[in-house]
């Protein structure tokens, strides 16, 4: 007998167990460039760099996964650390779990092959999508970090920054390539297709994705950079693009963009939208969606955004509604015809779908049942406050849209 052949089998696999590195699933706090020390999962690690760095991609408990990236080993804060959630923690197994999921079809399905090669393209993008592969990009006079993982083709990832030509949208992973492109190579100075809007130094470009597929491809890649729900770049024939640009001697520079079916069973009106980070909080959101009722306007139709939006999406068009049917009520207060006023005719009026209309009025509290019929109860304060910050919102101008359906 050894001297050790007494120690209790408890005790010798407890020992066992503790374990001595950082893996994934677990939680522990990191040092932040601008929040300080913030409570974070690991989600996947590597060795990074010629100096072979120990690095861990983070995503950081109570916060939006647009924040999730790379830090270094140093940066994590090992007092905290808790291997106890390894294999629980519910955001790691949303990260991880589609490894685990299999598509499985039986025998004698007939699938239609496209269909088939899709749902491969998809579930091969949800495999990957755990963590960011694209930490910045460069395009024009900014450099932005990103916040999502992006499917650009192999070779150009993972990299620390992606420089992207603001005018035809072509993405190169060496400045030195990007600096001759920019500056010998692309000869355009705005986006293709054709201009359906001027007002000042905004420009609005309409592009068929079909006659301009690599453009709208590329536009799709870089959307998806900072657009958490997935974004179709495999075929953009079916869709229109509108491309929001502010005009300059220099060119169109592109803020940020829409996109919609050209034929949509469910009216939808917009299918993806965004304004890139370096241009928000420039009231641009709520002009991109006011141009997409316009149009819906011309085309005698209502709309409704193409689900799920993302979260900047569902608090622009929650305020868009309410400040649009809000200066619609306090109009026919003043005119007297607010008794006279239904649902229907707001929706004829403003193009906005029914469902949107009755959601957003439920959510001030505006919906009330009288006599065997649901009503809208007018809240004056709402509108004041409405109507006094109206003049802070930047929508579009139905006569600068040089747009009429075909």
């Amino acid at each position: 007998m050894g001297k050790n052949d007494n120690t209790p089998a408890s005790e010798t696999s407890s020992a066992a167990a503790v374990p001595t590195k950082v893996e994934i699933g677990d939680h522990i706090n990191v040092k932040t460039r601008l929040k300080g020390e913030l409570r974070a999962a690991i989600v996947e690690k590597r060795v990074f760099g010629t100096n072979q760095v120990q690095q861990y991609y983070v995503h950081y408990v109570d916060y939006d996964r647009r924040l999730d990236e790379w830090v270094d080993e140093t940066c994590l804060v090992m007092a905290t650390w808790d291997y106890s959630k390894r294999h629980k923690d519910k955001v790691v197994e949303q990260y991880m779990g589609s490894r685990s999921r299999k598509r499985k079809t039986a025998n004698g399905d007939h699938v239609n092959k496209a269909v088939q090669e899709q749902a491969e393209l998809e579930r091969e993008h949800e495999e990957i999508t755990k963590v960011k592969n694209i930490a910045r990009i460069v395009m024009g006079k900014f450099e932005v970090d990103t916040w999502y993982f992006s499917p650009y083709p192999e070779g150009y990832y993972p990299c620390e920054s992606l420089y992207i030509c603001e005018f035809c949208l072509k993405y190169m992973k060496k400045q030195k390539t990007f600096r001759m492109h920019r500056d010998c190579l692309c000869e355009k100075r705005k986006p293709p297709g054709k201009e359906i809007y001027r007002e000042g130094n905004v420009s609005v470009f309409e592009i068929d994705g079909r006659e301009h597929r690599v453009y709208c491809q590329n536009l799709c890649l870089l959307a998806k950079l900072f657009l958490d729900h997935k974004t179709l770049y495999y075929d953009v024939d079916p869709f229109w693009f509108y491309i929001i640009c502010e005009v300059d001697n220099e060119g169109a520079h592109i803020v940020g963009y829409f996109s919609k079916e050209k034929v949509s069973a469910e009216d939808y009106n917009l299918a993806c939208i965004l304004t890139f980070p370096q241009h928000q909080k420039k009231g641009y959101g709520k002009f991109i969606i006011s141009l997409s009722y316009e149009l819906s306007k011309r085309e005698k139709k209502v709309g409704s955004p193409e689900k799920p939006l993302s979260d900047l999406g569902k608090i622009s068009y929650r305020s868009y509604w309410t400040h649009i049917l809000l200066n619609l009520l306090n109009k026919h207060c003043k005119e007297g015809t607010m008794k006279s006023l239904t649902i229907k005719q707001i929706s004829h009026i403003t193009s906005i779908k029914v469902d949107d209309i009755l959601s957003t009025f439920q959510s001030l509290n505006m919906i009330q049942y009288w006599k065997g019929q649901h009503v809208i109860h007018v809240r004056q304060d709402l509108i004041r406050n409405v109507i006094e910050k109206s003049k802070k919102i930047r929508l579009c101008n139905s006569e600068c849209l040089n747009w009429y359906k075909d």
